[in-house]
């Protein structure tokens, strides 16, 4: 057994924003965490590098926007306590046709969850928002609480509030192998360490780290929808795989924006996994209960970071979650039975 000055409460591999807002809340309540990530940071090799992602509460589903309620509130902790500014509030405005029915679940939502928000006819859009064309005589729907986080700066912070807490960041440390039992061993490409528990954040990296424990995700690594990737590549093939995304974009711009160019100055490639029904994967591994698994967050994980690292952080700990996780558990998915442990 190792020494107890080498012992952690817990273990976080993969230091993207699920990672980090793993390892802050652990930091916070005074667990003694490592956080462990394979490339040399700042990197933009996964899901959460770039300048910005969007923020709301409009979703289809009313979880989501439960979720972002407290989400909207450790953004703003977070803020305060890195003295820098975040996030900034703008409006979401959603547009389709009158009888969209995926329009009307979200509005439905909103009012339910009862977030702010406007619906607005096609007449009352063009007096709104006169620079936008609406070609098809869209109607619209404003979440008020819609905006933008700052990507990069916002995991910045997070690794530096980790370090201020008393927690251990290291980066350029690969994961080798996980030894599971009652201490979990991790091994990387310099030392190994034990924790009382692990959680594993790797992103696309996810099932490399499961399939010697017996289980593997039914994720796909993308660029973006459709567009299959490899992990290990160091680069983004962004020439190859982004020109039909850059197209609906440009399209979408030149229909609705005319005012803009709809050329993109700066094009971002991320890379991240979806599952098969695009809902996150929150659980314990189905054989070993102190290695929880994080992963699946289908291009819209990074706004519910701060909820998913507190949701992590009690799973580690053993703690009631604060939310239902009956959308987020492996067992959802039929194939991964048994046979597969």
């Amino acid at each position: 057994m190792a020494a107890q000055k080498d012992l952690w409460d817990a273990i976080v591999i993969g230091a993207g924003i699920q990672g980090c807002f793993t390892a802050y809340h652990l930091a916070k309540h005074r667990k003694r965490i490592l956080l462990l990530e394979q490339f040399f940071l700042p990197h933009s090799r996964g899901s959460s590098h770039g300048q910005s992602r969007i923020i709301r509460k409009a979703y289809l589903e009313d979880f989501y926007t439960r979720m972002m309620h407290e989400c909207y509130q450790i953004w703003a902790q977070l803020e305060h306590e890195a003295g820098t500014q975040l996030h900034r509030q703008t409006g979401l405005l959603l547009l389709g046709m009158k009888e969209n029915q995926e329009l009307k679940t979200i509005q439905a939502n909103l009012s339910r969850q009862r977030v702010e928000h406007q619906c607005l006819s096609s007449e009352e859009l063009k007096q709104r928002f006169p620079n936008i064309r609406l070609p098809r005589g869209e109607v619209g729907l404003l979440d008020n609480s819609g905006g933008v986080i700052y990507a990069y700066k916002a995991l910045r912070a997070l690794q530096d509030a980790i370090r201020q807490l008393g927690g251990i960041v290291r980066d350029g440390e690969k994961v080798v192998e996980i030894n599971p039992g009652l201490l979990v061993t991790v091994k990387t490409t310099s030392r190994s360490y034990q924790a009382k528990s692990l959680v594993i954040t790797a992103g696309p990296w996810t099932n490399q780290l499961l399939r010697p424990l017996g289980i593997e995700m039914p994720l796909q690594v993308s660029y973006h929808h459709g567009n299959h990737a490899d992990p290990e590549e160091r680069d983004c093939p962004t020439a190859r795989t982004d020109i039909g995304d850059v197209q609906i974009l440009s399209s979408f711009v030149r229909d609705h924006l005319p005012d803009l160019k709809p050329e993109p100055a700066v094009i971002e490639s991320c890379m991240y996994t979806n599952t098969p029904d695009e809902q996150f994967i929150l659980d314990r591994h189905p054989k070993y209960d102190n290695i929880v698994i994080g992963a699946g967050f289908s291009g819209h994980g990074f706004k519910l970071a701060p909820v998913v690292g507190k949701i992590l952080y009690e799973l580690s700990m053993k703690l009631t979650p604060s939310y239902d996780l009956a959308p987020f558990r492996i067992s959802r998915f039929p194939s991964l039975g048994k046979a597969h442990l």
